[in-house]
């Protein structure tokens, strides 16, 4: 484990240990988030402790055309009870996002006040993209309220998820849904989901080495 500096680099990601932890300290500035994702690696650590930085292998990817849509899932596309968008709302996205384990009483969320604000500046700059899913209570459909969504950084062919939440059965992913769908037609090789899980694993998601994720890297724009 490397203890970074005031210098904008990283260690390789082959001397990140067996959990994936590579380095810490550093800062999270939008020049080093920006350079860590475009190496594989990504923040994660909790209010209080230091910043980690992880490059885990094997890496859980998806693949846009290997997406898995259950027979559940395209009945609720089919009713079309959610309007879904984009870009329109991340800061309630990442809100959420770090208020929903809470509520779910999962301890104490990972997204501390300094990375919330650190993805709000990525977003701002165009590189932290969200997508929202919102539920509509009369039909005219002006009283909405977003029920959930997910956020993460677009590297222009990799989209690196960061994030989702859910106030209502399936809305997250819905969300991830429609963004792979999106992000195929629009040509992305793959999406990062980080580490394994088997909600991602049950839409279609998978593990690769770390070698070969990061040979997908080397195709961003």
């Amino acid at each position: 484990m490397f203890l970074l500096s005031e210098d904008l680099n990283f260690p390789s990601v082959q001397k990140a240990n067996d959990d994936g932890l590579l380095a810490v300290g550093g800062d999270l500035s939008t020049e080093r988030l920006l350079l860590a994702y475009k190496k594989g690696i990504f923040p994660w650590y909790n209010q209080g402790e230091p910043i980690m930085w992880y490059s885990p292998n094997p890496r859980m990817v998806l693949f846009p055309h290997q997406l898995k849509i259950s027979k559940s899932m395209k009945q609720v596309i089919q009713k079309n009870k959610f309007t879904v968008t984009y870009n329109q709302d991340f800061e309630g996205v990442i809100s959420n996002c770090r208020n929903i384990f809470r509520v779910a009483d999962q301890g104490k969320t990972w997204i501390t006040d300094e990375m919330e604000q650190a993805y709000i500046n990525l977003h701002k700059k165009g590189i932290a993209k969200s997508v929202e899913v919102w539920q509509h209570f009369d039909s005219a459909q002006y009283d909405k309220e977003l029920v959930g969504g997910l956020y993460g950084v677009d590297l222009g062919t990799v989209f690196c998820g960061e994030s989702m939440f859910s106030k209502v059965s399936n809305a997250s992913k819905l969300a991830f849904i429609k963004l792979t769908q999106k992000l195929e037609k629009e040509n992305y090789k793959l999406i990062d989901c980080q580490v394994y899980n088997n909600h991602l694993a049950s839409l279609g998601a998978t593990e690769i080495s770390r070698d070969v994720f990061l040979t997908y890297l080397n195709l961003v724009r």
